[in-house]
C-alpha cells in the first residue's frame, strides 16, 4: 500500500492524497454476505437529530463481517483481500475446509492462498490466527479482541490497530491498547494474531469538502460562527472571545478537557491505567 499524491491541477488536487490498496479489484462481494446500509441522517425515530453531522454520502452494501471466527480448527484460505466501504480496514475472504465461505477482517500483510485457523487447544503461529489470550506468547500484537467470551471481537478494529498483550495473572490478560491505556480482559477472550490491515489510512490527505461528503460527513461549524441564539459561544460584532470561562457544547455543557466517563461505570476496575492525555 502507498500514498499517491497528483499533479496540483486544481485547487483541491493540490492538498488532495489517495490510498492505493492492496485490495483484489475484480473480486464481487458474496451477495449472501452483504446487506443494504440504511440511512438515519442522524435521527432517531422521532425524526430528531440526535447524532450531528451526518448525512448524505455514497451508497453503500455492508458486509457481514464474522467477528466471532468461532469455528474452531478448521483451517480457512484466504481467496481475496476486498475493500469494504464501511470501515477503513480491508476484509478477507476466506474459504473454511468444510465449504463455508465468510469474512473477516484482513491482518496487515495477509496474503491470498494462506491459511488461517481458529484454536482453543494450541497456538500457531501466523498472522490472522486466532486463539484464547492465555496461549498466546507475552509481547505479540493482537487485533479484534473479545472483552466478553463469545461476545465477539469489539475492540481494536480500526485500520492499523494492534494492541500488545503484556502478562497472564490470574483470571486475567492485561492488554496495552492503542490509545496507551493498558486493560484487563478474561484470559479466555479470543483474539486474532498480528495488526489490522490498512495503516496507511491515517495518511490520508482528504484535500476538499466534497470528499468528506462521499463518506457521509456532514460540515462542523463553528460555535463563535453562529448567533447567540443558536450557541453559548455565538455573537458578538466582527472577531470576538467566546466570553466565557471555560468552552461550552451547543447545550451548555463543559467541552474540551472535561471526564465524561460514568464514576461508577461497572467496567473501571478492568482499567490498571488510563490512557495519556493529548497534549
Amino acid at each position: 500500500m502507498a500514498i499517491k499524491v497528483y499533479k496540483p491541477t486544481t485547487p483541491a488536487r493540490r492538498h488532495m492524497s489517495v490510498l492505493v490498496n492492496d485490495v483484489d479489484k475484480k473480486a464481487k462481494p458474496i451477495k449472501k454476505l452483504r446487506i443494504i446500509r440504511k440511512r438515519s441522517g442522524g435521527r432517531n425515530n422521532q425524526g430528531k437529530i440526535t447524532v450531528r453531522h451526518i448525512g448524505g454520502g455514497a451508497k453503500q452494501f455492508l458486509r457481514l463481517v464474522d467477528f466471532k471466527r468461532d469455528r474452531f480448527d478448521i483451517p480457512a484460505k484466504v481467496e481475496a483481500i476486498e475493500y469494504d466501504p464501511n470501515r477503513n480496514a480491508n476484509i478477507a475472504r476466506v474459504l473454511y475446509a468444510d465449504g463455508v465461505r465468510n469474512y473477516i477482517l484482513a491482518a496487515n500483510k495477509m496474503t491470498i492462498g494462506q491459511q488461517v485457523v481458529t484454536s482453543k487447544e494450541k497456538y500457531i503461529t501466523g498472522i490472522g490466527n486466532r486463539f484464547p489470550l492465555e496461549i498466546i506468547p507475552t509481547g505479540q500484537t493482537v487485533y479484534n479482541i473479545e472483552l466478553q467470551v463469545g461476545r465477539g471481537g469489539v475492540i481494536v478494529r480500526g485500520a492499523g490497530a494492534a494492541a500488545v498483550l503484556m502478562v497472564i495473572e490470574g483470571r486475567y490478560a492485561q492488554l496495552k491498547l492503542p490509545s496507551g491505556e493498558i486493560r484487563k480482559v478474561f484470559k479466555e477472550c479470543l483474539a486474532s494474531v498480528g495488526q489490522v490491515s490498512n495503516p496507511d489510512f491515517r495518511n490520508i490527505r482528504w484535500g476538499k469538502a466534497g470528499r468528506m461528503r462521499y463518506r457521509g460527513i456532514k460540515p462542523t461549524v463553528r460555535g463563535k460562527a453562529m448567533n447567540p441564539v443558536d450557541h453559548p459561544h455565538g455573537g458578538g460584532e466582527a472577531r470576538n472571545p467566546i466570553g466565557l470561562k471555560y468552552p461550552k457544547t451547543p447545550w451548555g455543557k463543559h467541552t474540551l478537557g472535561v471526564k465524561t466517563r460514568k464514576a461508577k461505570k461497572a467496567s473501571s476496575k478492568m482499567i490498571v491505567k488510563r490512557r495519556a492525555k493529548r497534549k
